[in-house]
């Protein structure tokens, strides 16, 4: 996942958009639906746009804000 530094956009996101939060979720959402449906294709269905919103909300987001505090400290110094 993101490690944790200054830069860190997880400071600023309250418990329930946290890493873990997120993680525990998509698992949940993904596994009742096995539960409740027991199909595969109903637990595929379910889990494609799951997988993507954690992949984006725990790889992809936390590298652009980091680039994003990156950039914003260069012009900052720039000034």
């Amino acid at each position: 996942m993101y490690k944790e530094s200054s830069e860190s956009p997880w400071k600023y996101k309250p418990w329930w958009c946290q890493p873990w939060s997120i993680l525990l979720t998509g698992i949940a959402i993904i596994g009742a639906s096995w539960v409740l449906a027991k199909s595969i294709w109903i637990t595929v269905g379910v889990s494609i746009p799951i997988l993507i919103w954690m992949s984006y909300f725990l790889l992809f987001w936390p590298r652009l804000m980091k680039l994003y505090y990156q950039q914003t400290q260069n012009s900052i110094r720039e000034e």
